[in-house]
Order: structure tokens, then sequence, then C-alpha cells
């Protein structure tokens, strides 16, 4: 019988951060850059929150356009009580709890320190290995 992963093997490891006096542009250049939707947020090197695209378009509006994106500190985006597990912590629960609190991300810490995202892009890429080893594809199925 399998056991339950753990998040650290379907995490993003390393992912990208930002300092949280960095501008909201900035963030968004780094995002769009990377093509992410979720950065971390540090402070001299310690973890501090979460910054989405979405915080982010909740605050400057649909266009981006108010307040000025440059003027506009991380810290005013972005989330500060986002949830945090360790790598060694099994991926059910976590998945259990992103979607009763409908995140689209977690933080991932060894020791304390960053180490990773997990996403609902992390989640799909998971669930669809999953379906591809316990099922067939459409057309390959048993007569």
């Amino acid at each position: 019988m399998k056991q339950i992963p753990l998040v650290k093997s379907v995490m993003t490891p390393f992912p990208y951060s930002i300092d949280i006096e960095a501008s909201v542009e900035q963030a968004v250049k780094l995002m769009r850059r990377h093509k992410v939707r979720h950065l971390p947020v540090t402070e001299g090197g310690e973890l501090k929150g979460m910054v989405s695209d979405r915080d982010i378009k909740l605050m400057l509006g649909p266009d981006f356009a108010y307040p000025n994106p440059d003027e506009v500190r991380v810290r005013h985006a972005m989330v500060k009580q986002s949830h945090i597990v360790d790598l060694s912590t099994p991926l059910e629960p976590v998945l259990r709890h992103m979607a009763e609190h409908r995140l689209g991300s977690i933080l991932v810490t060894r020791q304390g320190k960053l180490a990773g995202v997990f996403t609902s892009t992390d989640a799909c890429r998971c669930f669809a290995d999953y379906l591809q080893e316990r099922a067939p594809p459409p057309g390959n199925e048993a007569a």
C-alpha cells in the first residue's frame, strides 16, 4: 500500500521571494518574468507572509492604475497570516486545509526557513499524476 506523499515531494522548491519593502510594481514584474502567481515575502531574510497576483489586483484595481503600483509597498498588499507547514507534513491535511479555507498556496519551511511553496497548480499536477497511475487513459479500457 502506498503512503500519502509528504508536501516536500510535490511542492515548488526554492521559490522566488520578494522583500517586504519592495514596490508592488517590482512584485508584478517578478511574477510576470518567472510566470508565478505567489511570492513569499521576506524581511531581512525572515519569512513574513505571502503576496499573490490576486492580492495586488484587489489593491490596485483591474487596470493596476490606482494607487500607483510603484509607490505602494509589498507590505501593504501581502497576507501576513499565511498558512505555513513543515517539509515533513503529509499532503492530505495540507490539501484539506487549502480546500476548506480556499487557499491558492501555502508556504513550506524547513527548520523555520523558507524551503518551498505549494500551490493549487502543484496540487493539480500531483492529482493528474495520481490519476494517470491509477486509471487507463480513455480508449484503453479493458474489454
